[in-house]
């Protein structure tokens, strides 16, 4: 090979190893840039900041999660078999019907009355029940009735007063109540500061042998609640059930914002295990829609000290110190605007013959004075 030919391939040589080193240093010195400390700060940052947007864009989804979802408990689209087949986990009973869109309890009809139960008990310590409902219809406000029930009790494909339940049941019940009975019982006995605004969402627990005083809203046994604006509402309406470690919370998301508000918070509630969810409604002289469109049920996992794991297994639901917690004032029965009226009236008339009476009496006893006299 000539000396020239040679010299020529060394020098290519030279600065095709040239290039690939300038590569590595400018490599090296990039990834050196990236990764000093400071920027190590800003990626981290960066990343928790794209992390955190992700995890709330998951959570603010449907308020899904679906690794926890106990589907043999839920009742979702499109119902199939519900209340017709026998491998269906739901029944239907009362005028209760399915459609491709909901399960409507009761028609915007009067004296209609309806549910659907579960199946199956469950035996969850820690859960929480997310329903997605509407009730809607053709009356206008204070004209309509008379609201829907969330149960988790005992017994099950019952009828009875209670949003078309039983009363005197064992369980707990949540009430989304649209009809004020109480404010318009001539004969109410409350303190003013006690009425309600509705619609009303409360909560109640039952040990079989506590009534639901329909007449007065089941105020004597609230444990709590809220007003709640569900009825007619253009967008979506949520409700949320959470019982973890003898706490029960109720919260809703009726503003179509997706965001839930507190509606009850109250610790001391003893649920048993082995209890069936439902749902009911029930129309009379008033009436709408009510629709249950789907019920989630979640399995929370929640950790307990030692001495909770050993405690014994509840027979009957309870709440501590109900007795406090539900004392409501009651006042003496005032007069109406009636008798009232016609008290001052009697009133007068006996004073105005009162005073006839002595004016009559003066003047005989001063004519017998003159008579004496003379």
């Amino acid at each position: 090979m000539p000396t020239a030919v040679k010299h020529h391939r060394i020098r290519r040589m030279a600065a095709t190893v040239s290039k690939s080193n300038r590569f590595r240093l400018n490599s090296f010195k990039m990834f050196d840039l990236m990764f000093n400390q400071r920027n190590i700060h800003k990626l981290t940052c960066l990343f928790t900041i794209v992390l955190s947007l992700t995890c709330q864009c998951l959570a603010d989804d449907g308020y899904e999660m679906d690794d926890f979802l106990k589907r043999e408990h839920s009742l979702t689209k499109p119902y199939q078999g519900v209340g017709s087949s026998s491998s269906s986990h739901w029944d239907l009973m009362g005028n209760a019907i399915i459609t491709t869109e909901h399960v409507r309890l009761t028609p915007d009809l009067q004296s209609r009355q309806g549910a659907v139960w579960s199946r199956i008990p469950c035996y969850l310590r820690d859960w929480e029940l997310q329903v997605h409902f509407k009730i809607h219809g053709q009356g206008k406000k204070n004209l309509n009735g008379d609201g829907m029930a969330l149960w988790y009790t005992k017994e099950r494909m019952q009828t009875g007063p209670v949003f078309g339940n039983m009363n005197l049941f064992t369980g707990l019940g949540v009430f989304l109540d649209t009809y004020p009975n109480e404010n318009n019982n001539h004969e109410k006995k409350y303190n003013p500061s006690t009425q309600r605004v509705f619609p009303y969402v409360s909560g109640m627990v039952g040990n079989g042998t506590l009534a639901y005083e329909h007449d007065r809203d089941g105020q004597s046994t609230e444990l709590g609640g809220c007003t709640a604006l569900v009825r007619n509402i253009p967008h979506d309406t949520f409700l949320l059930i959470r019982y973890t470690k003898n706490r029960l919370t109720i919260q809703i998301d009726v503003d179509g914002k997706q965001q839930w508000r507190d509606c009850l918070d109250l610790p001391g509630v003893r649920l048993p295990q082995g209890y069936f969810f439902g749902a009911s409604s029930v129309t009379g002289d008033l009436s709408d829609n009510h629709d249950l469109i789907s019920m989630k049920l979640y399995q929370l996992t929640v950790e307990r000290p030692q001495e909770e794991e050993e405690e014994e297994e509840l027979t009957v639901p309870s709440v501590d110190n109900f007795e406090q917690l539900n004392k409501v004032e009651v006042q003496e029965e005032g007069m109406s605007g009636v008798q009232l009226f016609f008290t001052i009236v009697f009133s007068i008339i006996g004073i105005f013959v009162l005073g006839v009476v002595a004016v009559v009496m003066y003047g005989r006893w001063k004519e017998n004075s003159r008579k004496r006299f003379y």
